[in-house]
């Protein structure tokens, strides 16, 4: 497969964004996980973590990604299902520029609930509701592509049904996309794996999704790369790694933070960050030094959609990490001041 960004142009201009919408419940653990986790007894577990603080914020990794994007001066679209809850959360969006108007809302389910304890090494245990997620392959993205020109679709972790939805929309419209199945790895089996990362744009796991997501579908990394354009892996406190079929992997590293608070929907803001450059026709180095920034952001911040964007902080960031030039590549043109 090539990079070039879609087919429609240069660059996409009309960016859409499908996966969960949900309310996140994010509490803090001041101990260690593993220091509770007796050797031997792994097969019964029965704990309690005192959480010291609860924050109740707006998440979801299609809602997050949206709000990074709008962020950065774009109004991307938001495909998903969202519950009789919604209406105080949507108007939130779209007060921030994401265009909500495709987003299906329940007549009976609530909102999908993230709740998540974070100890003090960064670990976290959470669980997930998807409540009205379950409808989530109501939203159409074939109306939506057609109706509002949509040139490039991210495809987030969903519900699976939707998430094969929307990838075979996507083909059958020949709209570029990028596969992101993150936490869903998990639950899809081999044959689903496959069918959302063939013929994507771009790739989109983190470390542990990348060794998973092999084991899943039961190819090789060259196998990978020879079917989809370009993988792009985020490593944590390391940066990210770039990959394609041409050619050996680009590590970026990341932009350091004095004071991390939350992990919570760091990748999002990376991906809101990548896609960005992409959608800006910025080379791949710039698209995840961009992307590397917005994490930063978000790590700093406790929620996923309460981080401060603006050229000004974000010049900040990438002149920190990468140099003074790297801020003017990243062109931050559209960023509302913050």
């Amino acid at each position: 497969m090539t990079d070039a960004p879609t087919p429609r142009g240069s660059a996409p201009r009309t960016l859409a964004v499908t996966g969960s919408i949900a309310t996140d419940h994010l509490l803090t653990y001041p101990g260690r996980f593993v220091e509770q986790f007796l050797p031997g007894r792994l097969d019964h577990v029965s704990l309690s973590f005192l959480a010291d603080t609860l924050d109740v914020r707006q998440g979801g990794v299609g809602a997050n990604i949206a709000h990074g994007l709008a962020a950065l001066g774009h109004r991307p679209v938001l495909v998903g299902a969202a519950g009789t809850d919604f209406e105080p959360y949507g108007r939130a969006l779209a007060a921030q520029g994401v265009d909500v108007s495709a987003v299906h809302v329940s007549e009976t389910r609530h909102t999908a609930r993230f709740i998540c304890t974070t100890d003090a090494d960064g670990n976290q245990l959470a669980t997930f509701y998807p409540g009205a997620m379950a409808e989530a392959d109501r939203a159409g993205l074939t109306e939506v592509i057609l109706a509002r020109d949509v040139d490039y679709v991210l495809i987030g972790a969903d519900d699976p049904a939707a998430m094969l939805r929307h990838t075979r929309a996507c083909r059958a419209l020949g709209v570029p996309f990028a596969a992101d199945p993150a936490q869903q790895l998990a639950r899809l089996d081999g044959p689903a794996v496959r069918e959302l990362v063939d013929g994507a744009h771009h790739l989109f796991t983190n470390e542990y999704e990348h060794d998973l997501l092999l084991t899943r579908t039961g190819w090789s990394r060259a196998q990978v790369l020879d079917r989809v354009g370009t993988w792009v892996t985020t490593l944590g406190a390391r940066g990210c790694r770039i990959e394609r079929v041409t050619g050996d992997g680009t590590v970026v590293p990341a932009v350091p933070v004095a004071h991390p608070v939350d992990p919570t929907g760091v990748g999002d803001a990376f991906r809101a960050g990548y896609l960005a450059g992409l959608s800006r026709g910025r080379p791949e180095a710039d698209r995840a030094r961009l992307g590397c920034a917005m994490a930063s952001l978000a790590l700093a911040a406790v929620g996923t959609q309460t981080y401060t964007v603006g050229p000004g902080v974000l010049g900040a960031a990438l002149t920190r990490a990468y140099g003074r030039d790297a801020a003017a590549s990243a062109d931050l043109t559209g960023v509302e001041a913050a």
